[in-house]
């Protein structure tokens, strides 16, 4: 929903998007969740799973292996700080929306994630920190599971504003990621080009970050190359050229993303909580 255009913009909030991989016979697949109609972000939307910040997620008191934190704010182009928060942010939300869980001991991941299915729903109620789970629990958190993809923020008219930073994650063996949340109502695999042609077909809506970031995905056979190659994080924000909402949409690659959307679901995006 857009904003007046004469208001000052809303602040940004800090946010993590994880984009779950996984190798197929047809390509990589990518696990998706269509949002329920009433969220007030991105509503009836397909996207990754991911969310905001909670301040709590600042915690320094947290165990984890792989790149430090000072690696992950030179990759994002932030401080400490927020670095360590977005990375929490991610592996928090992907157990708290999918299950699956990012972090186990020094050398492996968690065998069982929905042996912890109580902890879980703790979490999504915030009755706990994510520091206090993976503390409880004897759990190390696994920076070497991810890597970094892009970063989007929402443009200055939209009324709720995100700073994201996406990241990739591939879906760890013998772990499954479910739909168990309450803010899909449905979820699926997909290979990145079979999500763009269900995109293409308008079997659903994908907002410009998922389109783009299934685009990249598209132009690689392997997870391993996937999660090796070297993506340059450049700060997007697109703009709104005019007072005509998604039809001035600008951004790079919008011309063909708009020409994609037909005057159907172009109706329909002008109408939606995103």
């Amino acid at each position: 929903m857009f904003t007046d255009g004469k208001s000052a913009p809303v602040p940004l909030r800090d946010a993590s998007t994880v984009v779950l991989v996984r190798d197929a016979d047809q390509g990589i697949e990518v696990f998706l969740q269509r949002r329920v109609k009433q969220m007030a972000f991105a509503g009836g939307m397909t996207v990754f799973p991911g969310g905001g910040v909670d301040d709590r997620d600042r915690d320094a008191k947290i165990s984890w292996v792989g790149p430090d934190v000072g690696w992950w704010a030179q990759q994002y182009g932030t401080d400490v700080e927020t670095a360590r928060a977005l990375v929490c942010a991610a592996v928090r939300e992907t157990f708290e929306e999918c299950g699956v869980l990012l972090a186990g001991s020094a050398d492996d991941v968690h065998p069982n994630p929905s042996a912890l299915s109580g902890e879980r729903e703790r979490l999504v109620n915030k009755d706990i920190s994510f520091a206090q789970f993976l503390n409880e629990h004897d759990l190390v958190l696994r920076t070497d599971l991810l890597a970094p993809l892009s970063h989007w923020i929402t443009p200055k008219n939209e009324t709720r504003r995100y700073d994201t930073r996406f990241f990739l994650a591939e879906l760890p063996a013998g772990q499954s990621a479910d739909g168990e949340t309450s803010e899909a109502s449905e979820t699926v695999w997909l290979t990145a080009t079979g999500a763009l042609a269900a995109w293409n077909n308008g079997n659903h809506f994908l907002l410009p970050p998922t389109w783009s970031q299934l685009r990249v995905i598209a132009g690689y056979s392997t997870v391993a190359d996937l999660m090796a190659a070297d993506h340059q994080i450049t700060p997007i924000e697109p703009s709104i050229a005019d007072r005509s909402g998604i039809e001035g949409l600008r951004f790079a690659d919008s011309d063909e993303y708009l020409a994609s959307l037909g005057d159907g679901r172009m109706d329909q995006l002008k109408n939606t909580n995103a």
